[in-house]
């Protein structure tokens, strides 16, 4: 790890932002606007948290490292010379989650509950409940289902 998330609390941090308890964040990660995030929540080093056009994270997810999660885009806005405002539209992403590193999820979208969305994914259109989704843009690739508390994963083929 960098030498600065040696120096700083990353569940303090947390708990300032007004996170979940037991909820973590480090140092380096970038945070806009205002999260909503849960508790039991793990957010890793490099990050951007974007809050600017509403963000909730459920409880028990991981938001890895170099995860971009971003709630509002100015493309509009640049390709008009400024005619057209910054849109901002809210991301929802349910409990038991886990983003793998580097992926991005891009305003507007909502993750269900129990949902792995994989590394380098593009998220550009909402994901249901106890998918796997992966790829640029991402698609479902398999679901999750539960035997004896234990996940099992089926890919589709």
């Amino acid at each position: 790890l960098p030498f600065s998330e040696t120096l700083f609390d990353r569940w303090d941090r947390a708990k300032k932002l007004g996170f979940g308890d037991n909820s973590s964040i480090y140092d380096s990660a970038l945070v806009f606007g205002e999260a909503k995030v849960g508790a039991n929540v793990w957010i890793g080093p490099n990050t951007i948290i974007d809050g600017s056009g509403g963000l909730t994270i459920g409880d028990f997810c991981t938001i890895s490292v170099g995860v971009h999660i971003y709630t509002h885009d100015n493309v509009k806005q640049t390709l008009t010379s400024g005619k057209h405002p910054i849109e901002r539209s809210p991301v929802q992403i349910g409990s038991n989650v886990y983003i793998a590193p580097n992926a991005i999820i891009t305003k507007g979208v909502s993750i269900g509950n129990f949902s792995i969305i994989g590394a380098h994914a593009f998220v550009n259109k909402d994901v249901p409940d106890y998918s796997i989704v992966m790829g640029q843009p991402a698609k479902v690739v398999g679901n999750i289902s539960f035997e004896n508390d234990t996940p099992v994963f089926k890919y589709n083929q």
